[in-house]
């Protein structure tokens, strides 16, 4: 049996164990109504395929989205290619069984009304927010931007935008940062409370519902951080750390937001191994001593930065579980199980090149450069994305979604 087969049997028993439990002793009735998203682009699964901002980039593009959400040709056979893969962000919630039983008119007819992205998600597939809505069994949450009414989040909301920051770029100004998406975590839980003040007027109705979703505040403040570094490259890590008491205030600020809503259970995300990422490797290089982690060949002062983020997360999730008791906060940890596949790719199902993208083009080993990103017409795709951690260089692949969504489903939501 291939590697990443094993690893999807491996999610499918999590996904039983951690889901239907209790599901089953109330008489079959789902844990959870919806599920409410915050984050960025790791979690984005429409918004900023909508935000003006971001509208239009490269991720709106084939070869994104082809491992998943594919549509058949007219012989029912699944196509990849570029030619024939339809950018409708519907795929998002159909599987492949369900696109095979569907005929060639009715996807035709579907992508003549609502012609998007292929995924609307920054992937050769599903991200981890996917994993956590199909073990649920439940809808996928819709984009807040592309919802009006309160019939169209009253199974979930995704807040999340691809390239928003923590903070916000009024701030990031202030410390000589450039931000490019005018969307912070602040903005995405204004719009929180406004999708529940449409789904319930009073009060304790709304709590009710809350208490009836799941939180999922994906990674948020990697942006940040990356601003920081380009914009800073004399003080390589220097401005970037002293940003984290800020990110971690204001994530702290969001959680009590919707805590004080209602929310019963919550999982928040700590920070990837930023030193890993083909993206800061090939823009930053250096020669200096120790500079790369000898075991991985990632930045070390940048993972450093990733750790110091993620134990003030966890000190500062510590203190809301005493003053909160009677809300479930689980941390999801991004940083072990990807460090773990990039230290020994192989050990995991993985290829032997675990710090290049998959999609883009230069031929250097992290396979990283601006003038060939994915998505772009001068970019190529790797013959096989289940090998690869990085999709584009500055996103994961499905596989390694699927991995780390295992890991984390292990705390039993």
């Amino acid at each position: 049996m291939a590697p990443f087969t094993r690893l999807l049997l491996v999610l499918a028993t999590l996904l039983l164990v951690a889901v239907t439990g209790e599901a089953d002793a109330g008489g079959g009735k789902p844990r959870y109504d919806r599920v409410l998203c915050f984050g960025d682009s790791l979690s984005d699964t429409g918004n900023s395929a909508i935000l003006p901002a971001t509208a239009g980039g490269p991720f709106t593009n084939a070869p994104y989205g082809q491992t998943h959400f594919k549509r058949p040709g007219a012989s029912g056979r699944l196509v990849d290619s570029t030619v024939e893969l339809l950018k409708l962000s519907y795929l998002a919630s159909r599987s492949a069984d369900d696109l095979r039983r569907r005929s060639l008119v009715d996807t035709r007819n579907a992508a003549a009304s609502e012609l998007k992205s292929p995924s609307d998600r920054a992937s050769d597939g599903r991200l981890i927010i996917d994993f956590i809505v199909e073990s649920l069994g439940l809808p996928q949450p819709t984009p807040y931007l592309a919802g009006k009414t309160a019939n169209d989040f009253q199974k979930g909301a995704n807040f999340a935008v691809g390239g928003a920051t923590a903070l916000d770029m009024a701030f990031l100004k202030t410390k000589g940062i450039k931000s490019f998406v005018p969307i912070s975590l602040s903005n995405q839980t204004t719009w929180f409370n406004g999708v529940l003040k449409l789904l319930a007027s009073k009060p304790n109705e709304q709590r009710k519902l809350m208490a009836s979703s799941l939180f999922y505040i994906g990674e948020i403040g990697l942006n940040d951080y990356s601003f920081a570094l380009m914009n800073n490259v004399n003080d390589t890590v220097g401005l970037a750390e002293s940003l984290v008491p800020d990110i971690i205030d204001v994530i702290r600020s969001a959680l009590i937001d919707v805590i004080d809503a209602g929310a019963r259970t919550m999982v928040v995300t700590g920070m990837i191994p930023m030193g890993c990422e083909p993206e800061l490797l090939a823009l930053l290089p250096s020669g200096a001593s120790g500079y790369y982690d000898p075991a991985s060949g990632c930045i070390a002062q940048f993972n450093r930065l990733a750790q110091l983020h993620n134990r003030a997360l966890n000190r500062m999730l510590s203190k809301l579980r005493r003053a909160y008791p009677r809300t479930s906060i689980y941390y999801g940890d991004l940083y072990t199980p990807i460090t773990a596949i990039v230290s020994s790719p192989a050990t995991y199902g993985f290829g032997s090149k675990p710090l290049a993208a998959c999609c883009g083009g230069d031929g250097g080993p992290y396979n990283f450069n601006f003038t060939f990103f994915c998505g772009t017409p001068l970019s190529s795709t790797c013959d096989d994305p289940s090998k690869s951690v990085s999709w584009d260089g500055i996103h994961y692949t499905e596989a390694t979604h699927t991995f780390v969504a295992g890991t984390m489903l292990r705390v039993g939501l």
